[in-house]
């Protein structure tokens, strides 16, 4: 059973496959209150769910699907900022029937800030424990490279004074030094997957790749059912619903 802190939010969704309660944590308030104020504004009501992959997850909150003719390309649309990334990790992880806000790719994005309407209800599927294990090793990879590329951020300047120097021995020796100054750091604390998220992962399922990745700032509490029926639906190329799956109305429980 969930538990709802007082600086938890609920929200009321109404689709046109039946109705969904979702929970917003306290601990995301940037991405709680601007959820809410969208929801206040009735910016949702209206739009589709215009990306739905099967065993993955269930995509909305694009304001150019409210009324969108069949074969338009959708996903780009939203209020014109993004939020600051809000990670509690591990304690909110991907797990099934989470809520997280989508955003563009760290090559554009690197600071991984959301998109300031769009968001994904996950469904994901469930994992072996050599899947699990395996995905541990690349937890750790992802760390080692976040760590060495903050470190090499951090010594830029001399890193563009060897390349002007054309003194390829430097560089290697940096490099070097980079590399063993990130296993030491991450040996001190390894990536690893909690008891929490190895049961959830294993059991309900969930899409565990996209931990600390993108924020999760709520869960599904009631109408998973429904969720499932969406991310069964049929889908076009580009992901989009064949029928149009649409967000009837939003409202914040009092």
């Amino acid at each position: 059973m969930t538990v709802i802190d007082k600086n938890d939010v609920v929200v009321n969704m109404s689709t046109t496959m039946g109705d969904i309660k979702i929970l917003l944590f306290g601990d995301t308030p940037k991405h709680r209150d601007n959820f809410v104020k969208l929801v206040n504004e009735g910016y949702y009501d209206g739009t589709l769910f215009h990306r739905v992959i099967n065993e993955f997850m269930v995509q909305a909150g694009d304001p150019e699907s409210k009324g969108a003719p069949a074969g338009r390309q959708l996903g780009s649309g939203g209020p014109g900022y993004t939020i600051e990334a809000e990670f509690v990790y591990p304690k909110h992880f991907h797990k099934r029937g989470a809520i997280a806000a989508a955003r563009q790719g760290d090559n554009v994005n690197p600071e991984r800030k959301s998109s300031g309407s769009q968001f994904y209800i996950v469904t994901g599927k469930a994992y072996n424990e050599a899947q699990l294990a395996q995905m541990e090793k690349q937890m750790i990879m992802m760390q080692q490279q976040d760590v060495f590329n903050r470190l090499a951020s951090e010594r830029r300047d001399s890193i563009m004074q060897l390349r002007r120097n054309r003194d390829q021995a430097g560089l290697q020796a940096l490099q070097d030094e980079l590399i063993a100054l990130t296993e030491a750091e991450v040996a001190k604390k390894p990536a690893k997957l909690t008891a929490e998220q190895r049961e959830a992962y294993s059991t309900i399922g969930g899409t565990p790749h996209l931990d600390g990745q993108y924020t999760v700032f709520g869960e599904v509490i009631e109408g998973m059912d429904v969720v499932e029926k969406i991310e069964k639906t049929p889908t076009l190329p580009g992901d989009r619903p064949k029928e149009d799956v649409k967000i009837i109305k939003m409202t914040v429980e009092k």
